[in-house]
């Protein structure tokens, strides 16, 4: 099996396409395969389902072997892998039922996410504290708290609000911090990941509750531990523009058996 290997600041994916593998892909066999000592290692895999010009169906795995609606930065590798296989500047991507345009300049990828929808505060019992969150669709489940919190309540809030009863499809995690009049400082939580240095979709969340509430302003740019990403809504439609970069290609060995 082919495959390449990028980052979206730091937030690495294993991209490879259906026509090359042997067997499909599983929950089984993704979970070795994102693996960092036993594997390629990623916290991710793109699967480019079908191609045609330039449209690609991506389908997304996490490295627990489920599967996910949307990453704002594996969206971008996608974009910018089907961009320089097409050798065009606009793209779109098929991701289930939502479809998203977007703009590569160098290493820089803009992406019309869509529509996001940002839900009313809701407070929640988490192990006994009362945790206010903003609760966000980005066609996938967020969970935004507005808290000064450092890693430590990141790790330990971010399991507990993930897998809280109030999201029986579990959630996204953000820990947001207004630091200027369009700055926020974001640690994440990913369903299905944990602890990640960056994530677009939680990115587009954090800003879509910080600027739909009046925490900052319009665009906001989003400080992560892996580097920054900008976001601007546009009516009710979120574009994520930031960096997708090609670390390494590289091919299984046949002792890697994907059973």
């Amino acid at each position: 099996m082919r495959f390449s290997k990028w980052h979206a600041l730091g937030n690495t994916y294993l991209l490879v396409e259906r026509a090359d593998l042997s067997q499909p892909l599983t929950g089984d066999n993704v979970r070795p395969l994102c693996d960092y000592h036993r594997g390629v290692g990623a916290d991710g895999v793109l699967e480019i389902v079908a191609v045609d010009g330039p449209e690609a169906a991506v389908l997304i795995w996490n490295p627990d072997g489920s599967t996910a609606e949307l990453s704002g930065n594996g969206a971008r590798i996608a974009a910018r892998w089907l961009a320089q296989r097409a050798r065009v500047a606009h793209v779109r991507l098929r991701l289930g039922e939502r479809v998203l345009r977007a703009r590569i300049d160098g290493r820089q990828v803009e992406v019309d996410v869509g529509e996001v929808e940002v839900g009313w505060p809701e407070v929640l019992d988490v192990d006994g504290e009362q945790i206010e969150v903003t609760p966000v669709s980005v066609g996938n489940p967020h969970a935004v708290v507005r808290r000064d919190g450092d890693r430590d309540e990141l790790l330990r809030l971010g399991p507990l609000i993930e897998n809280h009863a109030r999201f029986p499809e579990r959630t996204n995690v953000q820990l947001v911090r207004a630091t200027g009049p369009n700055e926020l400082a974001v640690l994440v939580w990913e369903r299905g990941a944990g602890e990640t240095l960056a994530s677009g979709s939680s990115s587009v969340a954090a800003a879509s509750a910080a600027i739909t509430q009046g925490w900052c302003g319009n665009p906001a740019r989003v400080h992560l531990p892996g580097g920054t990403l900008e976001v601007e809504l546009r009516g009710t439609r979120a574009h994520l523009t930031g960096p997708a970069v090609e670390i390494c290609r590289g091919e299984l060995a046949d002792d890697f058996l994907l059973d």
